[in-house]
């Protein structure tokens, strides 16, 4: 099979996947087991969380299935652990005492308060699973490889975060991973996403309809995976602009609302609307 047909062929396995897993969420959601998954959403609507489970599985499984051979381990990496950390503040993040620990600023004032927040037990984890897949990708050695190192590490880990930071309306994050994947698609390592892209495709129209969110769990995985197939293009210059783009927009969500800047801008605000329920 040629490469866009394999491609083809993964993301068409990813949203096969992610149809077949939100099937099974749907039946969960509807027992006791399902109830620690429920949340309420901005428009006040009831959501199952199950969905990032569904959505990281999928993206992960398909991931390592069309990554190229010396990337597969990190991207098993990569996807289980941000999923599994990202599933854990989900859960624990919604317990009453961490209602105030919330971005950076709350994490680092649990830390002061003796107390260790889900998310920062997140952080932790996503920042270790990039430092782990900049291992199992490493070439070369001394000072170039060192700063290759950091970059990966900070794509796999600051677009985690990143999309993460997008799960505040119905579709947005969804929107924002497939417009990134289809972008990497091509070239040498975009095997790594094509599967990804077919997942995110797969869960997006339940995402728009409300039934379910990605929160952590989805958004967290599907961002690191992400984050791994940017580390992968060529140049390094390249590389460490796109770091740079994924910093800065990381801060300016500490001080400006993401939100209030999509519906200010003509395009984006068209954009972020495409397919939602009125609020």
């Amino acid at each position: 099979m040629n490469p866009a047909g394999r491609r083809a062929a993964l993301a068409a396995a990813g949203a096969l996947a992610a149809r077949l897993g939100l099937a099974g969420a749907g039946r969960l959601a509807a027992q006791e087991a399902g109830a620690p998954w429920q949340r309420t959403n901005y428009a006040r609507r009831p959501v199952s969380l199950l969905g990032g489970p569904v959505l990281a599985a999928a993206a992960t499984v398909t991931a390592v299935a069309g990554a190229p051979d010396g990337q597969r381990a990190a991207a098993a990496v990569v996807g289980t652990v941000t999923g599994i950390v990202g599933g854990y503040d989900d859960l624990a993040g919604a317990r009453p005492e961490q209602a105030g620990d919330k971005g950076l600023a709350g994490h680092l004032a649990a830390l002061r308060a003796g107390r260790i927040s889900a998310g920062a037990v997140k952080v932790a984890g996503i920042g270790a699973a990039g430092v782990v897949a900049a291992l199992l990708t490493r070439r070369g050695s001394g000072l170039p490889a060192v700063v290759d190192g950091v970059l990966t590490t900070g794509l796999v880990a600051g677009t985690a975060n990143l999309l993460n930071l997008l799960d505040l309306r119905p579709g947005r994050a969804g929107k924002a991973a497939v417009l990134l994947a289809a972008s990497t698609v091509g070239g040498p390592a975009g095997g790594l996403v094509a599967g990804p892209l077919g997942a995110t495709l797969g869960v997006l129209p339940d995402d728009l309809g409300e039934r379910v969110m990605l929160g952590d769990c989805g958004a967290n995985a599907v961002g690191a995976l992400l984050g791994l197939r940017l580390a992968a293009l060529p140049g390094r210059s390249r590389r460490a602009g796109l770091l740079g783009v994924v910093t800065a927009l990381t801060l300016a969500s500490e001080k400006v609302s993401f939100t209030r800047v999509i519906e200010s801008t003509a395009g984006l605000r068209e954009l972020d609307r495409l397919g939602r329920r009125p609020a």
